[in-house]
C-alpha cells in the first residue's frame, strides 16, 4: 500500500466529517462489518450494509416456502414484493422486512445457507443494486460522506467511490472469527463445518455470473489475518486522511 499523506495519530479519531464514499468490500471474517460501521460512527455518517439487503431477501423467499431449487422467476418476484428498508443509522444499523426488525433473523443458519444461491440470481442482483444505489445518491444529495459494505461495492454498486477498501484474510482465521461470532449469538458450530461453510460461501460468491467477489482495480486491498480491529481501524482513518476525504 502506497504511504503518504496527513496520518492521523494511531487511535485517533478522524478530525472531521467524511465526504464522498467509501467503498467496503471482502468476504465473510475479514471484519468489514465491524470497521465498516466503526468508521461510519466516527464520522457522523451514514453506514449501509449491503448483504443485510441480499440476506432480508433470502429471508422473505424461504417466509414465501421457497428453497434452492425453486423458479428463478419466482425468488425474483418474492424479493421485488419484499418490503425491504435498510436503516443506515450507523449507531444502530438495521433492517426491517415489511417493517419488522429482522436483523438477528437474517444471520441465523437459515438465511445463512442460502443467501449465496439467492444474490446469484442476475434480475434480484440488478433491483438491489438499484435500491443501493438510491441510498448512496440520497447521502451524496444531502452532502453527506456513505460508508458501504458488501460484495461488489467497489465493482458494481459504487465504482466511482473515492475510495475503495478490499479486507481478506485467510479461510482459517475467517473461519476462527465466525466460529466466534455463531458462538456469541448462540449458534455454536464445530470448527470443521464452520471452515467448510466459509469457503463454500467464498466459492459461490467469486464464481457466480454476475457481480462476482473480486477486488476493484484500484482498491486498497488489505490482510487482516494478523491485523486487530483497532488496527484495520487506523489503516482506514489514514487512508480517509490520504485522499483528503475529511471535512
Amino acid at each position: 500500500m502506497s504511504r503518504g499523506g496527513t496520518v492521523p495519530e494511531r487511535g485517533r479519531a478522524v478530525a472531521g466529517r467524511l465526504r464522498g464514499v467509501v467503498a467496503m468490500d471482502g468476504p465473510s471474517g475479514t471484519g468489514k462489518s465491524t470497521v465498516s460501521r466503526r468508521l461510519a460512527r466516527e464520522c457522523a455518517v451514514p453506514y449501509l450494509d449491503t448483504g443485510a439487503m441480499y440476506r432480508a431477501a433470502t429471508l422473505a423467499v424461504l417466509r414465501a416456502g421457497l428453497g434452492p431449487d425453486s423458479a428463478a422467476t419466482d425468488v425474483v418476484a418474492v424479493a421485488r414484493d419484499a418490503e425491504i428498508e435498510s436503516v443506515i443509522d450507523p449507531a444502530a444499523p438495521r433492517i426491517l422486512l415489511a417493517g419488522e426488525d429482522v436483523e438477528a433473523e437474517i444471520r441465523g443458519p437459515a438465511v445463512t445457507g442460502f443467501v449465496s444461491a439467492v444474490s446469484a440470481h442476475p434480475q434480484l442482483r440488478e433491483l438491489l443494486v438499484g435500491r443501493q444505489r438510491a441510498y448512496i445518491a440520497a447521502a451524496v444529495a444531502r452532502d453527506e460522506g456513505v460508508v458501504v459494505e458488501g460484495r461488489d461495492i467497489g465493482t458494481v454498486v459504487a465504482p466511482d467511490a473515492a475510495l475503495k477498501v478490499y479486507l481478506t484474510a485467510s479461510d482459517e482465521i475467517r473461519a476462527v472469527r465466525r466460529g466466534a461470532q455463531d458462538r456469541k449469538a448462540g449458534r455454536g458450530a464445530d470448527a470443521a463445518t464452520v471452515l467448510a461453510a466459509v469457503r463454500r460461501r467464498d466459492h459461490l460468491d467469486t464464481t457466480r455470473t454476475v457481480s462476482p467477489l473480486a477486488a476493484a482495480p484500484d482498491a486498497v486491498v488489505l490482510d487482516t489475518d494478523d491485523l486487530s480491529v483497532d488496527a484495520v481501524l487506523d489503516e482506514l482513518r489514514r487512508l480517509v486522511a490520504e485522499r483528503g476525504l475529511v471535512r
